[in-house]
């Protein structure tokens, strides 16, 4: 399948921009970079009913409500992390993803803010994704969620830590999560895929950049091996809540996102692996410029709905 015509369209902008690549500049450039692109692909929010931000034990948290439930009604809920390479984004770059499937899915959704590296490296990411999820079972009462429907969920690094999580979670013998919703995950931060060689430049997202953000998020090449960096070096995935893997055609991290669905499935984990043929890492919260990034969330929250009834 050839690159879709709106994506090739972004693409261009991109290219006439002369904005530089993230692994030129240093993370807080990086950081800055995110935040000041971001908006020019971001659809215009959904109105939703209320949203609220927290701290869970030190860690941020931003919690949304869709409209018309009481405050009374306990709702099923989304843990979500965002992606940015475990180096870049935060609660605001992702703001409008979360409102969308707060609306579309009806559901609750908790966005974390978990620490970034280099400044915290592995794995404190993954430290505060856990953190995160427990508190927020733990406090269901008080933040009108049902603890009983749980789902963890994120794009790109934030599908890598809802994965991890989702292990954590079987590991542990709870909570119990109900779904695990992995958007273009990083699986494996040791290896590099036919799909990194073939699509190592000109897609958004690099090679040169996934190395930027790997290098700054491991603190020693070793960590590469731990599943809790690289989830698909996990010894078992029995038992693992099911998943809804997204994928897109053009994304250097295309190929370990489809060799972790067939992990799960060849595991006996209940999976939907979805791909977008001609779509480009980071392309679901684009809906602005790229329609189908729209499709992508309704997909996910249609998911999330049927899953959490």
């Amino acid at each position: 399948m050839a690159v879709d015509p709106q994506v090739a369209f972004v693409l261009d902008l991109v290219i006439k921009s002369g904005r530089p690549a993230y692994h030129t500049l240093s993370p807080k450039e990086a950081r800055q970079l995110f935040r000041e692109t971001r908006p020019a692909s971001t659809p215009q929010p959904p109105a939703i009913g209320a949203v609220k931000n927290l701290t869970a034990d030190g860690i941020p948290l931003r919690v949304y409500r869709p409209a018309g439930v009481p405050d009374a009604t306990r709702l099923p809920v989304l843990v979500f992390f965002h992606g940015g390479g475990w180096v870049i984004g935060d609660l605001d770059t992702h703001d409008t993803l979360c409102r969308q499937l707060t609306a579309e899915a009806g559901i609750s959704v908790v966005a974390v803010d978990y620490r970034l590296a280099p400044e915290h490296k592995f794995p404190a990411a993954a430290d505060d994704a856990w953190a995160a999820t427990t508190w927020v079972v733990a406090h269901a009462g008080e933040l009108g969620v049902d603890p009983g429907k749980v789902a963890v969920g994120g794009d790109s690094a934030g599908g890598n830590l809802a994965a991890v999580v989702a292990l954590q979670a079987r590991d542990a013998g709870g909570p119990d999560i109900t779904l695990q919703v992995l958007l273009y995950p990083v699986t494996d931060v040791g290896a590099e895929t036919q799909s990194y060689r073939d699509l190592a430049d000109g897609y958004m997202l690099t090679r040169e950049g996934m190395r930027w953000f790997i290098a700054h998020y491991l603190g020693k090449p070793q960590d590469a091996e731990d599943w809790r960096a690289s989830p698909i070096r996990a010894k078992s995935f029995a038992g693992v809540a099911p998943a809804l893997v997204v994928t897109a055609g053009y994304d250097p991290l295309r190929d370990e996102g489809d060799a972790y669905a067939q992990q799960l499935r060849a595991a006996g984990v209940n999976v939907d692996h979805v791909s977008f043929g001609g779509m480009i890492h980071g392309f679901a919260p684009m809906g602005k410029l790229i329609e189908t990034g729209n499709r992508a969330v309704t997909l996910i929250a249609a998911s999330l709905r049927h899953a959490l009834r």
